[in-house]
């Protein structure tokens, strides 16, 4: 059985405190027990009342950068006024997901607070109104690493599983499938917006056909955040550069000199042959750093660059460090010392 995408079109312009599962529900009296419902989170957000207002004579573009503030909680990368940044939902997205467009010149529209809650109140409401039991993806635009273009994603769902999981599972050919997972409210998310478009004014798509069963545990898309030790690209670009402030207070967790040691390894190997001496500074998490010579200019500035290259490596292992310099009176071969650790819960 194939699947079809239908578009649900007379949808008004929303506003904050419509009831959006009456509107759908009167534009599409036709929905039916297992099709699934995708709505672009912008229409979302609205009814929520998740918009920035922008007052007259405002520039509009320093409020939308005050906006990605309030809605950031880490700086993936920075090139000029772009970031990318991580939200308080776990997202990483340009602009914190904060749209400027399809709204009006006084206001800015946000991210859903929590668009998998949003998803199951949809839900729930359109079996109240239509007795239909639906599914639901609410989407928005995301822009794709190492690839043009930009495709609609899933950022709530409720009624369906958000991956479809094939490890362990055996191929034609025999083989043991390791890590497949196929994200499939991304998936129809997408094709949804194939009907829905940008400049359309459609902001509701249903997809019928897709007959996976409701999750015996609706986790929404909790599933898709790859962030922690799965997140390969979370560090190690020189735009995060300026991201790596030094901790106001570090605890000391076990590890630290193998950490410490691992990290001038991996910096040397990236710079010219560089003679430094680490010994622990006579506390937890405290190592000092020695020159086996008499600092000089040169000595100065090559420490610099590896010290640079270390504190980027370990704060990409998660380490939170400071660097303290030390003077060196009588020719002290002690430069500095380098505490490193966690930052206190």
């Amino acid at each position: 059985m194939g699947l079809s995408v239908h578009p649900v079109p007379g949808l008004p312009e929303f506003s904050p405190g419509d009831d959006l599962a009456a509107a759908i529900a009167a534009a599409a009296p036709w929905l039916a027990d297992g099709d699934v419902l995708v709505v672009t989170s912008k229409v979302v957000a609205k009814v929520e009342g998740r918009l920035v207002p922008v007052a007259p004579g405002e520039d509009r573009e320093a409020a939308r950068q005050r906006a990605i503030d309030g809605e950031t909680v880490r700086v993936v990368a920075r090139r000029g006024p772009l970031r990318i940044v991580e939200t308080r939902h776990g997202w990483v997205v340009a602009a914190a997901g904060i749209d400027a467009s399809n709204v009006a010149g006084d206001a800015l529209v946000l991210l859903p607070e929590d668009a998998d809650a949003s998803a199951r109140r949809l839900r729930a409401r359109l079996a109240e109104l239509l007795g239909v039991d639906v599914a639901v993806v609410v989407s928005d635009t995301f822009g794709r690493t190492w690839r043009e273009g930009l495709t609609d994603v899933a950022v709530g769902a409720a009624g369906i599983a958000a991956l479809t999981d094939f490890r362990g599972t055996v191929d034609a050919h025999g083989n043991r499938l390791e890590t497949t997972q196929v994200a499939v409210v991304d998936e129809l998310a997408a094709a949804a917006d194939l009907v829905k478009g940008k400049l359309a004014g459609l902001p509701v798509a249903v997809v019928r056909g897709w007959a996976a069963p409701a999750p015996a545990e609706d986790t929404g898309t909790r599933p898709l955040v790859r962030l922690g030790p799965g997140d390969l690209f979370r560090f190690g670009t020189r735009d995060l550069v300026p991201s790596r402030r030094p901790a106001a207070e570090v605890v000391p967790r076990p590890g630290d000199l193998d950490a410490v040691a691992e990290a001038f390894r991996v910096a040397a190997a990236a710079l010219p042959d560089f003679p430094v001496v680490l010994r622990y500074g006579g506390g937890d998490g405290v190592v000092d750093v020695h020159l086996p010579e008499r600092a000089t200019v040169t000595t100065a500035l090559n420490l610099g660059a590896v010290l640079g290259a270390v504190v980027v490596q370990l704060h990409a292992e998660g380490w939170a460090t400071r660097w303290e310099p030390v003077g060196t009176p009588g020719g002290s071969s002690l430069v500095g010392r380098l505490w490193l650790g966690s930052t206190p819960a």
